[in-house]
């Protein structure tokens, strides 16, 4: 398949810089979170077929509503042996179901032959009848068909949950792609300065040592420390590779064109308060959090919905069938003068059975469900209240914890200074320049690290917030 660097694209970032904060740099071919969230939900295959639950929904609705489409039948039987006919029987049907299990219905019928069933007997011009069909017991209230169209209704929201859902989760494993490429970036940038400096002590430390103001062995110490550098230098790039390639997964462009990320693409510079405004993780926003709004809580109340139509349908099913059909009938259509009340054909049909074993066990099971899913609604609220706690102490303690070694660092960065330039003054040594611009190291990459902890707890409060499943 075709894949094209980013920056061949990169003016079609203007189709989303009115909807950004910051417009894309195009000379310093900065990606921001923003801009590659908004790349992410607007072509991403899986955020099309998200949309899906939403259309599927759409047609099992339309599907539920046809059950209450007006019908038209005809029944025509036609014998005829021998030159005799034996009969010839023409029924037709207009029905129109209506919400409580109604049906209105008109009727013509036209019979004739020499052997026709008395009961079939009609005037030759045919009969016309109009009646309704009405369930007094089962079926009055709530139907099959009533069910099924309040639980499509109910669907349409719950696939909109569902889709929301799938579309966040997306978006959580899209954002932690992207902090990963930040980090890379952000410790390819740490060696590389480190391997640049280890190179000009070098070369000063090799020059000083063929003027003879130093020893010679100082210069195996100061090579051994450059290839060190190129090897950390060498490994923190193939981790940036590998999350470029991670992030290139999640870009995608018109026509389901997949993007590679170039490596002349670099992130934005992030601090402890940049993902706040994109992800909305300020925890003074945690205050107006509604728990009701959150897509699992709202998913699993429409599925309660759901639940509990089907209970009032088994419920229903504890009722006797009786239903009542009555039909007015008439030779003529509109010779309303020779309308006879007492031509009629009417009909009940009952129907219970004796113990209703199979529909007390069905309404049992059906109560059960409910009871379930409320419990299961109830364990998810309160975990999920306690997890946002947790994730926002786990916030804090990484605020703290960051602060510390941004302290402990320039601590560091002050007394490497200082080791420089006593040896400088030929007052130290190499090792002992090695030595503190280790710690120097050693303590950046912890910062970054606690940068990297407090950055994805983020990422986890807002994966809990909209989507609430678990990030490692």
């Amino acid at each position: 398949m075709i894949r094209f660097y980013l920056l061949v694209l990169s003016l079609f970032f203007s189709m989303f810089s009115s909807a950004q904060d910051q417009p894309v740099d195009f000379d310093k071919n900065i990606l921001s979170l923003n801009e590659f969230l908004a790349y992410v939900k607007e072509y991403h295959p899986i955020a099309k077929l998200a949309n899906f639950e939403i259309s599927s929904a759409q047609a099992e609705l339309l599907r539920s509503r046809g059950a209450f489409d007006p019908q038209v039948m005809v029944d025509w039987k036609n014998k005829e042996f021998k030159g005799t006919e034996y009969y010839d029987i023409l029924n037709s049907t207009f029905k129109i179901p209506t919400w409580y299990g109604i049906e209105v219905k008109a009727g013509f019928g036209q019979n004739s032959g020499e052997y026709l069933n008395p009961q079939n007997n009609v005037p030759d011009d045919g009969l016309y009848s109009a009646g309704v069909s009405v369930p007094i017991g089962q079926g009055l209230f709530i139907n099959q068909r009533m069910a099924d169209l309040k639980q499509s209704k109910i669907m349409q929201d719950l696939s909109q949950a569902q889709r929301d859902i799938r579309l966040n989760q997306l978006l959580s494993d899209a954002v932690l792609s992207y902090l990963d490429w930040y980090l890379a970036n952000r410790e390819v940038s740490l060696f590389s300065n480190f391997e640049e400096r280890a190179q000009i002590r070098f070369e000063g430390i090799k020059e000083s040592a063929l003027a003879g103001d130093i020893p010679t062995i100082d210069t195996l110490e100061a090579g051994i420390i450059v290839q060190n550098r190129k090897l950390s230098l060498e490994q923190a790039n193939l981790k940036l590779i590998k999350s470029r390639l991670q992030l290139s997964n999640f870009l995608w462009f018109e026509d389901n064109i997949p993007l590679e990320l170039g490596p002349f693409v670099l992130p934005e510079q992030l601090d402890e308060n940049s993902l706040d405004s994109v992800l909305g993780t300020n925890l003074l926003q945690l205050e107006n959090f509604v728990l009701e709004d959150h897509p699992k809580i709202r998913a699993l109340d429409f599925k309660i919905d759901q639940l509990e139509v089907n209970q009032r349908l088994k419920a229903e099913m504890l009722k006797p069938q009786l239903d009542l059909e009555y039909n007015f009938i008439n030779e003529r259509v509109g010779q309303f003068e020779n309308f006879n009340t007492n031509d009629y054909k009417a009909g009940i049909y009952f129907k219970l059975p004796l113990f209703l074993r199979k529909e007390r066990g069905n309404l049992k099971l059906a109560k059960i469900k409910v009871n379930q899913a409320q419990l299961d609604l109830d364990y998810e609220s309160l975990q999920l209240q306690n997890k946002i706690q947790a994730s926002r102490s786990e916030i804090l303690s990484y605020i703290n914890q960051l602060n510390t070694f941004q302290s402990i660092v320039k601590d560091y960065s002050s007394l490497l200074r200082a080791e420089e330039r006593k040896f400088s003054f030929g007052e130290s040594s190499v090792f002992l320049v090695n030595a503190r611009e280790s710690k120097l190291i050693e303590s950046r990459l912890k910062e970054i690290k606690v940068f990297e902890k407090l950055l994805k707890s983020k990422a986890s409060l807002f994966n809990i917030l909209i989507n609430d499943v678990e990030i490692d």
